[in-house]
Order: structure tokens, then sequence, then C-alpha cells
């Protein structure tokens, strides 16, 4: 495990607005070696052997639920897993109610995604002993998403100071997007943003090393690496473009649009993909991509948050 004199001051993980550049080097010195324990025919450690993990999930997730369940069981930890759509919470439960129960039973650390924002701050509010860790509550934040985004650019990239990454899509609304610029900032990464003026949240343009563009081709120009947001279809207002075909027309990343980045740009998506809408086929599966890294990148930096967390700041 990591050695280093810096330690993850903080007992729960929420967002990324207040990590230092220090704890984010941390958390992916720890998924490096972390990674490695994927990569192993026995994928079991037991630096959370006798700890006990729950996740709680009030919305629908494939990568992000079963990566936090396989960091913890790589880890050695007891995990269990509770949907909405199966527990209590169909009969009318609280958010409150659900969170002493699983406090009761003992849990160390409740991962939990939910559709408010705030919902993980206002759980560590309900319980005492649990570690909360955000694993995305509405438009805000998605801290383990950035965390990934992160330790894929260094790995294909070799270092985040002065890299060009544009961000594409439904920024206004999209928690993945504000944890990317948190953490990108934080790195000296210069973030361009683009899309649609209605998904655009224009006061960003006022930050150091964020750019705001009406063109989706200026944002990419000369850039080392592109994250296409997920048109969040499930969420959406509706006149926030006027058509899907006329968004993929001038918001979608194809090969066209790719030839203005740098010839060895990095393509990054969180997940899953509204393939012909924000991405094309050819880009989400062509030789830029590192979509299917990043899963597996996901699963590496959750267990060296889960690790950091629960062993009191340090992965020994």
């Amino acid at each position: 495990m990591a050695k280093n004199k810096v330690s993850l001051r903080r007992k729960h993980i929420l967002g990324l607005e207040d990590f230092s550049r220090e704890e984010i080097e941390l958390v992916l010195e720890t998924a490096k070696e972390m990674k490695s324990i994927i990569h192993r025919d026995i994928k079991k450690v037991p630096a959370l052997r006798g700890k006990s993990i729950v996740t709680v999930f009030y919305e629908p997730s494939t990568r992000t639920r079963s990566s936090f369940e396989t960091a913890g069981k790589y880890l050695g930890a007891d995990v269990v897993n509770i949907t909405a759509g199966t527990s209590s919470i169909v009969k009318g439960e609280s958010l409150r109610d659900t969170l002493l129960t699983v406090e009761a039973m003992g849990f160390d650390a409740i991962v939990m995604r939910h559709k408010q924002e705030g919902a993980a701050e206002y759980a560590t509010k309900v319980v005492k002993h649990p570690v909360i860790v955000n694993a995305g509550d509405g438009a805000h934040a998605h801290p383990s998403q950035g965390l990934l985004n992160l330790f894929t650019l260094l790995q294909y990239k070799g270092r985040l100071e002065g890299l060009k990454v544009a961000i594409l899509g439904d920024i206004l609304h999209s928690r993945v997007a504000r944890s990317d610029i948190w953490g990108m900032r934080r790195m000296g990464i210069e973030v361009h943003l683009a899309g649609p003026g209605t998904m655009l949240p224009r006061f960003l343009a006022e930050e150091p090393g964020i750019f705001v563009h009406e063109r989706v081709e200026d944002a990419i120009r000369d850039a080392d690496a592109i994250n296409v947001l997920r048109i969040q279809l499930e969420r959406q207002k509706a006149g926030l473009f006027p058509s899907k075909r006329e968004y993929a027309r001038l918001y979608g990343i194809n090969n066209a649009r790719l030839a203005l980045a740098k010839k060895d740009v990095l393509i990054l998506h969180p997940g899953p993909m509204n393939k012909g809408l924000e991405i094309s086929p050819e880009v989400a599966y062509g030789d830029h991509s590192a979509i299917q890294e990043q899963v597996q990148n996901g699963v590496a930096v959750r267990m060296a948050l889960l690790a950091l967390v629960l062993m009191g700041g340090k992965a020994q």
C-alpha cells in the first residue's frame, strides 16, 4: 500500500471542491497500487477484513454501484447492496430512517447515491459512526468519477499539470462536470467547456483556468483530452435543445471534430453512452477511447477511497 506522509484529512467523501492537491495525489498514488491487485490471479487483500460496507442507491447505476461493491470485496470487506426498488424505500421509508436503520446494523461505511443535491452531506448529520461516501447527489457532485478521470488522464498522459481538457455537453446539470472541474483545476489542468447555451453555466467563464465556448470546435481545438458528458434524457427539461438530431449535428463528437484535437487526444465518457447523440460509435470504440479503461480505473480509485477513509486516512 502507499506510504506517504500525507493523509486524507476527512472522515467522509462528499465532493472534490475542498480536496487539496496533496490529497488528490494521495488517492491517485494509492489507486495505482490498488490497480495492481485487480491484475492478480487472486484479487483479494485483507486491508478491510472485518469492515462492513453498504451501498444505498436511490437511482439506477451499473458502473458506480458494482465498482464500489467490487472494490470493497477486493479489499476483504463485507458488502451489502440496497436499492430503492427492492427495499422499504418503496413503502415510503424516509432517507433518515433508512440511514438510521443501516447504522444500527453496524456498517462502517455507507456509499450512497441520491437524486437530491446535498443528500450525502445530510447523511453525515443523521449518522454518527459510519463513513459517508457520496456516489452522486443530484447535479451536485460525483467525487469518485472525478478522481477516476484524473487517474485515467495521468495513466495515459503521464502528467496532469498543463493539460488542456475539453468537457462537452450538459455542464449545468452534470455532477460529473462539477467534480471534474474542481479536481482538474486543483491539479493545474486548463478546462474548456462547450455545449448548448441552455446547458452552460456562464459564471464559470470568470474563474481562472476555465474557458466557456459556444462552439464545440473551439473547445476541442488542440485538446489533450475530451470528456464527453452523457445527455441525461431522464433528467432533461423540455426545450434545452431543439432535437436529438440537432444536438448530434451541432455538439456530438465524431471523427471530423476529433481531427481538431491533438493527434493523441484521449476520449473519456462517464457512461452509459447515447451513441449517435453525444458521441459517434466510431469515436466511442476508436483508438482514442479510454472509456473501458475508465471502468477498471473506477474500481481502483474506489478501492483507494474506501481504504483511505476506513483506515484513518492512510493506506499502509
